[in-house]
């Protein structure tokens, strides 16, 4: 079971918003990672053949899936960013008719609905109208829906919008249960939603993705140029202007630790630190990253 994208390319007039993207999957949670407008949107439309690319192909099991056609639709899962529900249903009879339109048959599509609902943590509720339910609630129902089929392919965009950080480790547990045996692309733009789940992170970066690997090949990529330091809050406000600049707290005594990314020594008292995955999104998706070299300055307060 392989899902290829052999240079995959969408263009909207002069714009290029996704440029010949080529990767492969296999089973297991894929981590497509970047910032708003990065192209990720538009990569997983195409994946899910709700948009046609330029130009480069998607590729199932050795077929494009344009030949492929309903045939690869019947084994997708697709969670869009714009979840659309019917207000009025409520969570059972919504998955009931998905289930109907995806053609499981009606004793097989209720016991399957009721299993995925308890799953997510909805069973209680599934009387209830959606539009009573809360805004994780809805994201959870989008969760049940998108493999009520039971889908090779699993697609999610930004899931955990809207979840507050206890669902979100419910979404991240979730996910885990299903993808034994799937392929998982989830895309987002928060690093917590993949750093423990993915078995591979793709960083996508104006259309084109700019590094993949594992979370410790990817953090090693960075090692030795994440760096953390104490200074006081003038130094702090100087570094912040010019630096990559991550994290900054002050502590009781009024100096300001800062942990930054730099290529260099960025002040005497700095001292280096294990790099993370989200040092890693930081070097890339920071506004002074903008150019490609992401060449960085050193400190000379």
């Amino acid at each position: 079971m392989e899902l290829k994208l052999d240079r995959l390319t969408k263009q909207f007039g002069a714009a290029i918003a996704v440029d010949r993207v080529s990767a492969a999957f296999s089973p297991g949670v894929y981590g497509l990672l970047g910032a708003n407008g990065a192209g990720k949107t538009t990569l997983m439309r195409m994946i899910c053949d709700v948009l046609k690319p330029t130009s480069g192909s998607v590729i199932w099991n050795g077929g494009p899936i344009e030949r492929l056609g309903a045939d690869y639709r019947a084994l997708l899962g697709y969670l869009p960013q714009d979840f659309g529900y019917y207000p009025d249903f409520t969570a059972l009879d919504f998955m009931l008719y998905l289930s109907s339109l995806k053609g499981i048959d009606g004793r097989m599509a209720k016991r399957r609905s009721m299993d995925l609902l308890d799953m997510v943590g909805l069973a209680d509720v599934c009387k209830r109208k959606i539009r009573t339910y809360s805004g994780g609630m809805k994201q959870r129902l989008g969760i049940a829906q998108a493999v009520i089929n039971d889908p090779k392919v699993l697609v999610l965009d930004e899931p955990t919008a809207g979840l507050d950080p206890k669902e979100r480790v419910r979404f991240r547990n979730i996910i885990s249960s299903f993808a034994q045996d799937k392929i998982v692309i989830l895309s987002t733009h928060i690093v917590s939603d993949v750093e423990y789940i993915a078995d591979e992170i793709l960083m996508m970066r104006a259309g084109s993705i700019v590094m993949t690997g594992t979370v410790a090949q990817i953090v090693a990529d960075i090692r030795g140029t994440v760096w953390e330091c104490g200074v006081t809050p003038q130094e702090a406000s100087a570094m912040a202007a010019s630096m990559n600049v991550g994290n900054l707290h002050y502590d009781r005594g009024g100096m300001a630790v800062v942990r930054l990314v730099s290529d260099t020594r960025p002040h005497p008292r700095a001292r280096l630190v294990e790099p993370t995955l989200e040092d890693v999104y930081l070097h890339l998706f920071s506004e002074q990253s903008g150019d490609a070299s992401g060449e960085r300055g050193a400190y000379h307060g």
